[in-house]
């Protein structure tokens, strides 16, 4: 819907099928929901028509599917990412802070996961599944609380991340902060 509004931005041309879902497929549109609001706008199709397109079987493939890992390839790398946990608006503060390793190309739910694993009591955490995918409700037993417009803010290296825990992918060395504020 941007490039259709902007089209000094970007050289039109003739649509190609094929193109656009391999676009999608390899972009950071890895959310079914995310994947059901940029479709239709590549497709020009209502979204209930969205499934009606025909474009060859090879655009249908996932990335995996498209490039599957050699059996002889070596394992990924890890990568070393620093967490920390800040809760400075109610109930006992507290400031935790771990440094884990997980294979490189992980998302931050898998951070979320090896720093549970590690210190159980102190980064323990409860997620909620969405149509965007998990969101992190409760950090070392504080949850969120729409009644008092309370929520965990990620940042990574001091920026508000934008994505969520389900699809961010950490690099090596990033101090990813979850943050309990209000809105």
């Amino acid at each position: 819907q941007a490039l259709e509004t902007s089209s000094k931005l970007y050289a039109p041309r003739e649509w190609d099928c094929t193109s656009a879902f391999s676009v999608v497929c390899k972009s950071e549109y890895s959310q079914p929901m995310a994947i059901a609001q940029v479709l239709p706008a590549l497709l020009y199709r209502p979204y209930l028509q969205a499934a009606d397109v025909d474009c060859t079987s090879s655009t249908r493939r996932s990335p995996d599917q498209e490039y599957p890992a050699s059996p002889s390839a070596p394992p990924a790398a890890n990568i070393r990412v620093y967490y920390s946990i800040i809760n400075k608006l109610q109930g006992a503060y507290f400031n935790h802070s771990i440094s884990v390793e997980v294979p490189a190309g992980s998302t931050l739910l898998k951070v979320l996961k090896a720093a549970e694993e590690e210190q159980p009591h102190t980064f323990s955490f409860k997620t909620e599944q969405t149509s965007w995918g998990p969101m992190v409700v409760s950090i070392h037993g504080l949850a969120a609380n729409p009644k008092d417009r309370t929520y965990w803010h990620f940042l990574g290296d001091e920026d508000a991340l934008q994505e969520g825990v389900g699809t961010y992918k950490p690099h090596n060395m990033e101090h990813i902060v979850a943050n309990f504020t209000t809105y």
